[in-house]
């Protein structure tokens, strides 16, 4: 059995970036247990334990699925969370561009993987990359900081889409040019994750 998701890989430019916003959180909220940027990638549909033969129908989904579509450019948003404001469950960078296409991409996907018989999402949609799970509630100073975070990068956000930011402060493009298929391992150490078919746009 593999534990089986299809996903967007970033490239080494965006992951060097999230790398060092990672160091920069992790400063400010050493408590907060924060994702390895090694690991961080755009889940399009997570598919749970396949055998083989449920692996090798899921890979088909995912080839067709690319050749239909054509390569386009997103680029990381502003940050934010899961849960309730007092107390927020992940933390999140959003995901902007050309959202259009990813969304009609990743629907591509799900009707094709539908069609041989996967179970349709239960959630609709909301494209991110999970930067750290939070277990245990936030003590209020680092409640606060948080929130001081999440206002800081909301406002740079609004800043950068109103005029022109310095390129050491603007996030990379994240190109999209092929989906993966992955397997994902537990160690414990964290997760590990392997592409097992690259699957080209267009």
């Amino acid at each position: 059995m593999t534990r089986t998701f299809i996903a967007v890989e970033l490239d080494e430019e965006v992951r060097a970036y999230l790398e060092h916003e990672l160091r920069r959180l992790s400063a400010l909220l050493p408590q907060v247990r924060w994702v390895d940027p090694a690991t961080l990638h755009l889940t399009l549909a997570f598919l749970g334990e396949l055998d083989d033969q449920r692996l090798a129908q899921a890979t088909e989904a995912a080839l067709e699925t690319a050749r239909q579509g054509k390569p386009f450019t997103l680029r990381l948003s502003s940050l934010g969370t899961f849960g309730p404001r007092y107390q927020p469950r992940v933390v999140w960078v959003g995901i902007a561009g050309n959202l259009p296409r990813l969304l009609e991409l990743q629907a591509a996907l799900v009707a094709s993987l539908t069609s041989r018989a996967f179970p349709p999402e239960e959630r609709a949609y909301s494209p991110h990359l999970t930067l750290a799970r939070l277990k245990d509630p936030l003590s209020k100073p680092d409640l606060a900081t948080l929130q001081r975070i999440l206002a800081s990068s909301q406002s740079a956000q609004t800043a950068s889409s109103h005029a022109s930011s310095s390129p050491k402060s603007t996030p990379p493009a994240l190109p999209v040019a092929q989906i993966s298929v992955m397997k994902s391992e537990s160690f414990p150490g964290g997760p590990h994750y392997t592409c097992l078919q690259s699957c080209p746009l267009g």
